[in-house]
């Protein structure tokens, strides 16, 4: 008789146990437990997010405010190119500059110039790649250029660089053009050569630099009538045409390799910002017209180029910062130039059609100016 009452003690201490677990701390920590993430998940976080290992914060992730205290400064900024100043071209609204970026579950710091400036006393920031990054350039010297007197500043030019230097703080903003980062040459019957393992025309200009901020993606995916070369080389390797993907990754590495072997991070940080989204469909008029940001985007896409960025990041010996503003700034397909990257006289602002439109280059002020918000925030760890 003893058996089956040991038995149904057995089975109410089960129970017993099995209920307590059920309501407790063992379904909590099933919630929280990430083992189902992989090594390169992980990895991939890492790199997008280790910016803000303060708090967690992921900057991609968010939504665009209106704010009337925006912008930060007006076209009159003499340092922009006229395609950019889209108020001064004639566009007729301008809620477009009126829009910051606000990240899910934390915020990004009001763009204080002084404050910029007093940090990167006696350094040199660069920025590298395209006209994309030349568009972020001269935001960022129009949001600190305001604050320093006529006489305390001023443009020089170097090759393909040019710097705005602020001289009370010692301090330059530069740009220098290298939209491929790696070399690109004239060969036998004047042909295009783009070496995918050449770079020290360009990274000669880099040296000696205390934050640089590379751009490169746009250059890569050109179409065959838009392209920028008419034949590859590795080595001594010669290619008339090789999968895109494939060769971005190969200039890349070339670059990668330079960082890893030429720079120390204890004198020099290194930050790669992700591309910027064209809104070229509809052959570039699906930025023509519009007013506001979209609230969310209908299906998301991870770029090839990030992924390809992602991989050889993973692979440097040099911490490199991925700088993330790709999702966000597909948002905003109203922040482009379209017609107004000129001014159109009357007769010509009837038929807006008949001119080209400008999807990709972004108006100043406008998005860049959040993007060096996000840069400023990140120059302070």
């Amino acid at each position: 008789m003893a058996k089956p009452k040991f038995q149904l003690l057995c089975f109410i201490l089960f129970l017993s146990i099995f209920l307590c677990l059920f309501h407790g701390e063992s379904w909590e920590l099933e919630l929280d437990d990430e083992s189902w993430l992989n090594e390169e998940d992980n990895e991939v976080i890492m790199v997008q997010s280790r910016h803000d290992s303060r708090n967690k914060c992921d900057f991609s992730t968010g939504k665009w405010v209106y704010d009337l205290s925006y912008p930060l400064y007006d076209s009159s900024c003499p340092y922009l190119s006229t395609a950019v100043t889209c108020q001064k071209n004639g566009r007729p609204d301008s809620d477009y500059e009126k829009w910051k970026w606000k990240p899910q579950g934390c915020s990004i710091p009001r763009f204080d110039a002084l404050n910029f400036l007093g940090r990167m006393r006696r350094k040199r920031i660069m920025l590298v790649g395209d006209s994309i990054m030349r568009n972020q350039w001269e935001s960022l010297v129009c949001l600190v250029q305001g604050v320093i007197p006529t006489g305390r500043k001023r443009v020089t030019y170097s090759g393909p660089s040019m710097a705005f230097h602020a001289m009370d703080f010692e301090t330059s903003i530069e740009f220098s053009w290298a939209p491929l980062l790696v070399e690109l040459k004239k060969g036998p019957q004047n042909k295009r050569i783009l070496h995918l393992d050449l770079i020290e025309d360009n990274a000669k200009y880099w040296r000696g630099v205390d934050i640089l901020v590379f751009d490169s993606a746009h250059w890569w995916t050109h179409s065959d009538q838009w392209s920028s070369w008419d034949y590859f080389m590795e080595g001594n390797g010669l290619f008339k045409s090789m999968n895109p993907m494939v060769a971005y990754e190969k200039g890349l590495t070339t670059w990668a390799r330079w960082v890893d072997l030429n720079l120390d991070p204890r004198k020099t940080k290194v930050i790669f910002r992700s591309m910027s989204p064209r809104h070229n469909r509809e052959n570039g008029w699906k930025c023509y017209n519009q007013k506001q940001p979209l609230a969310f985007l209908s299906h998301q896409h991870v770029p090839g180029q990030m992924l390809v960025l992602q991989g050889v990041l993973r692979r440097m010996r040099f911490p490199v910062y991925l700088q993330d503003i790709t999702t966000m700034s597909a948002l905003r397909r109203d922040g482009h130039p379209s017609v107004y990257g000129r001014v159109m006289d009357q007769a010509e602002k009837q038929h807006p059609r008949d001119f080209s439109s400008d999807c990709s280059h972004w108006c100043l002020p406008g998005v860049p100016d959040i993007w060096n918000e996000l840069l400023n925030d990140l120059l302070k760890e």
